[in-house]
């Protein structure tokens, strides 16, 4: 059962696999197929599932899904949003279905598990040099001479590597390479345009590779002085235009267009329109939007930078907080804690503990909001610790057994915390499931 749209990926593998328990979030005590799941009758909020559970809200997916195409038609720019923040089949699908010119991933077995389901394009944003990844590579496109995988390179030692193992095995196609601008003190880059232009000449000029365009990645241009960050990221978008600019006037280009690509979730607006002031080129030049995150949004990191575009955009509507965890109070120990069924192995906590946002005992009804001064302050492998006001009447109404469900910050940090996140409608009842592949 897809409850969302797939764009024809092969997905129905994962409907007919069956599912043993042992599975996180499922309450199954036999094997079940997992395309049943959303016959189950299943309701969060009734404590029918295992706990903690990971749920993905589909009204909050399809509107960020929509809101992100009509975004880019705004905005004349192609999406290829990093599937390494999902790793889901199902998720890639829906992004495709709605759009999306292909997926970026980070390494090349998150390259071939997106080419199994069916991906025919993918920007692989992240330098690839160990001798077996790159004949991976090579081998999906031996087998698959339709498959378009375009790759990176920011040395003259990354682009010599490529061009040997593809002079070893010739592909019917140039590989396309893009060349990596980077950030000083960053991760990876050319740390100057010049460099930047001498990798652009050695890829030009090595038979089997083709220069696709430049990219680079503004998303690490984040501190507390947010206007000054605004005024680097426009910097940086604006020495990557120049770049494609001078290899072109050099003559670098001849494939049939330009890349110019980079957009994480945190400035994509700015990408938009910094990438607007290309000039009129020897050929098309196509923006290509790289954000990840957009698609769950967060209640942390993202969901504060979104606030910030969404003011930038005039947005009143902006995207929407997808994804949740929820677990179940197993311990009161003291008046103002209680102690969740939920650790680090089930949330993220790179950039912010969870944030709490509702309690609810099993049973009808909606869940309640709760109220300011809630936290988690802490967990460990398995237990949250939620801080409670002091003196506030939930000190003694929370009980054993209730239910608390947190937003999370950073939703790739929780993804990849789950073989199997559960989808629900907006009452909490389960509607399908949705697999990562990490």
């Amino acid at each position: 059962m897809h409850p969302l749209p797939h764009d024809g990926l092969a997905l129905a593998c994962l409907d007919e696999q069956l599912l043993v328990p042992g599975v996180k979030g499922l309450p199954i005590t036999e094997p079940l197929r997992q395309g049943a799941i959303g016959v189950q009758g299943w309701k969060v909020l009734h404590a029918d599932t295992s706990f903690p559970v990971a749920v993905l809200k589909t009204a909050a997916l399809k509107h960020n899904l929509d809101w992100m195409r009509r975004f880019c038609e705004r905005h004349k720019v192609s999406l290829a949003p990093h599937g390494k923040t999902t790793m889901s089949p199902q998720l890639f699908g829906a992004q495709l279905a709605n759009g999306a010119w292909g997926i970026t991933l980070a390494s090349a077995t998150q390259v071939q598990v997106a080419h199994r389901f069916g991906v025919r394009r993918v920007l692989l944003a992240n330098q690839l040099v160990a001798p077996a990844d790159i004949q991976a590579i090579l081998a999906l496109l031996h087998g698959d001479p339709d498959f378009d995988c375009i790759v990176l390179a920011d040395s003259l030692a990354g682009v010599a590597r490529l061009a040997q193992a593809v002079a070893a095995h010739p592909l019917q196609r140039p590989l396309p390479v893009l060349v990596e601008l980077g950030l000083a003190g960053k991760r990876a880059g050319c740390r100057t345009p010049e460099e930047a232009l001498t990798v652009a000449r050695a890829v030009e000029g090595a038979p089997g590779l083709l220069l696709a365009g430049f990219e680079g990645y503004e998303g690490l241009l984040v501190t507390s002085d947010r206007e000054a960050d605004l005024r680097a990221v426009d910097a940086f978008l604006a020495q990557l235009v120049a770049l494609v600019q001078s290899a072109d006037d050099e003559g670098l280009f001849t494939g049939p267009e330009i890349l110019l690509s980079a957009g994480g979730s945190s400035y994509f607006d700015l990408v938009a329109r910094g990438f607007a002031h290309v000039g009129k080129l020897s050929r098309p030049v196509r923006a290509v939007l790289r954000s990840g995150c957009y698609l769950t949004s967060d209640h942390g990191l993202y969901g504060r930078h979104l606030r910030e575009l969404d003011a930038r955009e005039d947005e009143s509507d902006g995207l929407r907080p997808a994804l949740e965890v929820w677990s179940m109070v197993q311990s009161r120990p003291e008046p103002n804690l209680a102690i969740l069924t939920m650790g680090k192995r089930d949330a993220s906590y790179d950039a912010d503990l969870p944030a709490p946002l509702f309690y609810h005992r099993p049973g009808p009804g909606a869940p309640n909001a709760l109220p300011p001064g809630c936290e988690i302050v802490k967990m460990n492998d398995q237990h949250a610790y939620l801080r409670l006001p002091e003196g506030h009447p939930l000190c003694s109404e929370l009980a054993v057994g209730d239910l608390v469900g947190c937003g999370i910050s950073h939703p790739c940090t929780t993804f990849d915390k789950w073989q199997l996140l559960l989808a629900v409608d907006d009452d909490y009842a389960v509607r399908g499931a949705f697999n990562t592949f990490f």
